[in-house]
């Protein structure tokens, strides 16, 4: 485990969060989380990044049945479902990048904030029915991508800092 000055990062901290006490997320944390997903880096500054802040219930339960691997959307306060704009996205071939650095900006963003957060994988699914899923549940146009699901709430259980560090996976100057 790393320790020292570092090993307290907010990096080390995050981790899938699958269980949720049920308690509402406050507005600011909501703000905080949205805000670090628009200050992700993003190549040739394209910011391709749209979100869908979901907290109706009954949308919560239907990504829950309809996403395989979401069904912790439904003990979840809010998800926030990361897009992008079909026309971005073809002059940005950069886009996922861009768009998997903001979401998880927003995952380092919810630890930091006391908040439980799980990524949920939705584009370029094998079968398209997940992306299929969000068009359809929540009336996107048909230039919307969608990308990624980033499920939140309190975490029901504290975990400590995970280390995952492995030394015979790096290289220095060639393989």
């Amino acid at each position: 485990m790393l320790t020292g000055k570092f090993g307290n990062s907010v990096i080390y901290k995050r981790h899938s969060v699958r269980s949720f006490t049920g308690e509402p997320l406050l507005a600011e944390q909501v703000e905080h989380i949205l805000h670090a997903g628009m200050a992700g880096p993003s190549a040739s500054n394209a910011q391709p990044w749209f979100f869908v802040v979901i907290d109706e219930k009954g949308l919560l339960d239907a990504i829950a049945k309809g996403h395989p691997y979401a069904k912790m959307a439904s003990k979840a306060q809010l998800a926030i479902l990361v897009c992008a704009k079909k026309d971005v996205v073809e002059k940005d071939p950069f886009y996922e990048q861009d768009l998997g650095a903001a979401v998880e900006n927003m995952l380092l963003a919810a630890t930091e904030a006391g908040v439980g957060s799980c990524w949920c994988g939705v584009h370029r699914q094998p079968a398209k029915e997940v992306e299929r899923l969000f068009v359809d549940l929540l009336r996107m146009p048909d230039e919307i991508i969608p990308f990624a699901l980033v499920v939140l709430g309190i975490p029901a259980n504290e975990t400590g800092p995970k280390d995952r560090f492995q030394e015979q996976r790096i290289h220095r100057n060639a393989w």
